[in-house]
């Protein structure tokens, strides 16, 4: 089965629209966990926009399933995960004013400093995922790295998918099979939602884990959270 990990920056988008402590993120990465998902995504950022850096702290004692920890390993950034240990840590190439992450990272040309900072958090035994393109040439340089997994960019299949095109499945099967080979594990996430995530997850070959929130979010605001996560969680079993 494919794990579900639920990415609450949108909960914590909507407390800080009003400020004060509403919705509680720490009560709904509770709930989130109680109604079945396996793992708690956040993806701080230096503006802290959404999640603040106090929010990772705050959820170390609060997720008791997977905790997984994205962004850009800057100086910051590092510090807090090598404090807090998540169960992993997903690094994401963000430029600082990034709305959303738009780009895997390139791992040929910044190989010798992922294969840096990966050894620095491995040896904190902090599993290491690094975000990439669906590129066969970016899943060779990620092995490379020393990264235990991938988390595969989906926005470009969740665009083709929506029009239509079943097609753009391939270039992540075809990714999903070369890190099978060279022993990579397989994360994705990035626009997958209830209309694409069963359709993704058959065409990807031992798909570890998913990481939605924006698309979970939306749809709980029609059908409720606990409806929601119990639909991926039987999409992703299936």
């Amino acid at each position: 089965m494919t794990k579900l990990s639920v990415n609450i920056n949108k909960i914590a988008t909507l407390r800080n629209a009003r400020g004060g402590n509403v919705p509680d993120l720490l009560k709904m990465a509770k709930d989130i966990q109680n109604f079945g998902a396996q793992g708690i995504t956040i993806h701080p950022r230096p503006d802290e926009r959404h999640i603040r850096y106090q929010d990772a702290y705050d959820l170390k004692a609060i997720v008791t399933t997977e905790y997984n920890i994205e962004g850009n390993p800057m100086d910051n950034f590092t510090k807090m995960v090598l404090e807090i240990k998540p169960t992993q840590v997903t690094l994401v190439p963000d430029a600082v004013d990034a709305i959303t992450s738009n780009a895997g990272w390139d791992t040929v040309k910044h190989k010798d400093y992922l294969k840096e900072i990966i050894a620095e958090f491995k040896r904190n035994d902090i599993r290491t995922s690094i975000f990439v393109d669906p590129s066969l040439r970016m899943i060779e340089g990620a092995a490379e790295t020393g990264t235990d997994r991938i988390e595969l960019y989906t926005e470009e299949f969740a665009d083709q998918y929506s029009l239509g095109n079943k097609e753009a499945i391939k270039p992540y099967t075809e990714c999903a099979i070369l890190a099978n080979k060279l022993g990579l594990g397989i994360n994705a996430g990035h626009d997958l939602s209830l209309d694409n995530i069963e359709f993704f997850k058959e065409n990807i070959p031992n798909l570890l884990e998913v990481s939605i929130g924006h698309a979970l979010i939306s749809e709980s605001l029609y059908y409720g959270l606990e409806k929601v996560i119990a639909g991926y969680l039987k999409k992703l079993s299936s």
